[in-house]
This record gives C-alpha cells, structure tokens and sequence, in this order.
C-alpha cells in the first residue's frame, strides 16, 4: 500500500443541511502535505478555507473523505494539532504565564513536574518574545502582545500540526509584519507543520512553502496549488524587491482576479 504524506486529505467534502437541503461548503478536496511544511490557503470569503482547516482541527466531521495525520484518520480535537485563531481568546482574569499554563497543566500534567512545566512556559513565552510579561493579564497588553501568548499556547502543547486561521487579521501593519517574522523564525527553529488560512496575497509568498488556492464556493475545492522556491531564511525587505517574489505574488493575484471577475465560469 503506497504510504500517505504526513498530512494528508483524500476526497473531502462538508455538507452543511439547511431548510433548502444540503449547502456543500467542501468537495473533492486531495492534498499531501509533508512534515514541517509551512502551507497558506488562499481564497476569496466562502471558499470553505476556515471549514478545511475546521477538518484539520477536528472542530467539524467532514461529510465525505478523510484527514489522516501520521497514518492516523483525524476524528476528534486532540493535542497533536493545536489551533489559533483571530480572536486570542485568553482568559481574562489569568495572567500570561497563567494562560499558557493552563495548557500546558492539562496535556502535561501527568508526565512533567510541577517545576518543569513552569520551565516549559517560560520557554515557550521566550520563544514570542513574551517572558518579560509573564505577570501581565490580557487588559494590559497589546493585542499583537495577545496574539503572541496565543502562538506560545499553541506551541507549548507540542503539537505535530499548527493551525492559524488569519491569526494576524486584526492587526495593524506594523503588528502584522512584526508576527510574521516571528512566527518565521519559530518555524525555522522548530521545523513545525502549519497550515494557516490567510487573506494576505504578501504573507501568504513571504511564509509559505505552498500556497493551496481555492475555488470560489459553494462547493470550493482546490483550484492551484503554488509552490513557493524562495531561499530561507526570508528577509522581509530584501525579498520584497526581487522578482521572484513579484512573480509568485502574481501567480496568486491572477488566481483570485480570475475568480472575482468570472466567479461563474472559473469556480
């Protein structure tokens, strides 16, 4: 039997029922994905990108096919793929430190001691350059600053698969640019699989391996996928002004335009 990629999905479909019957969100979605690749999904709004990587995470059963990690077929939530969102959704009555805790005490738990697992989040807040805050509540900080105690979270776990969906959608510029590179260098070190859902022509060249660009829906599927042969590491300005950057950054734009003026025809 020929042996899957480390992330892969075979013919997936969601199927959402409705008054009217069945609205397919997904079909025929196939995709390999291999340890320690770093993949954007791309697409115009209702593409189904969130319900692909709802899939991924567990949080939604697809209706047909399947996600298998590691040969395994996804079923369930699990702390082998961790998940941040937009919204950081830290606990506001915890402090940082606390926050990451939390995750780390229940997967954790039974396996480190109470000072290892204190070691543990601090090295994962080191890690987004959020130790000094360790004692901060989420009122206190920015919300770049949230956002990056919600990436430790994520990491601390020790999850296989990382899952962003636009976890840089509410920033401003300067925040964004500032998160990329960091979760630039945290791939680069730990070598992490990730696959994020990102509105962002730019970030999806600049972070990516492959950038998967999907149909419009209903019934998106994957419509291109994109490799990205940029050298890493990836400096942020001197990248932007090569033309294989503007060539890549194209590929994509002419995917979406086509979509956007000829939704009928290209979907």
């Amino acid at each position: 039997m020929k042996q899957r990629a480390y992330l892969c999905a075979e013919q997936v479909g969601v199927a959402f029922p409705t008054k009217k019957g069945p609205f397919v969100a997904l079909q025929n979605v196939s995709v390999n994905i291999h340890e320690g690749e770093y993949i954007s999904i791309i697409g115009h709004s209702g593409c189904g990108k969130s319900t692909l990587l709802n899939v991924v995470a567990g949080l939604q059963k697809a209706s047909v096919g399947v996600v298998f990690l590691n040969g395994e077929p996804i079923a369930a939530p699990g702390a082998d793929r961790a998940v941040v969102f937009q919204d950081h959704s830290l606990l506001p009555w915890l402090t940082v430190a606390a926050n990451v805790q939390l995750a780390v005490d229940k997967v954790f738990g039974a396996t480190m001691s109470k000072a290892e697992r204190a070691d543990w989040v601090m090295e994962n807040l080191k890690l987004v350059r959020m130790d000094h805050a360790r004692d901060k509540r989420p009122a206190e900080i920015s919300g770049g600053m949230k956002q990056r105690v919600g990436i430790a979270r994520a990491l601390a776990v020790k999850p296989k698969v990382l899952l962003m969906d636009e976890p840089f959608g509410a920033l401003d510029a300067l925040t964004r640019a500032s998160l990329q590179d960091i979760v630039m260098d945290i791939h680069a070190r730990l070598k992490t699989t990730v696959l994020m859902v990102t509105h962002d022509v730019d970030e999806a060249v600049l972070l990516s391996d492959r950038i998967i660009m999907m149909t419009n829906g209903p019934a998106a599927t994957i419509g291109e996928i994109l490799k990205v042969g940029l050298a890493r590491p990836r400096a942020r300005l001197a990248l932007a002004e090569t033309p294989e950057f503007f060539a890549l950054r194209s590929e994509v734009l002419r995917f979406l335009y086509e979509r956007h003026n000829l939704p009928a025809q290209a979907a």
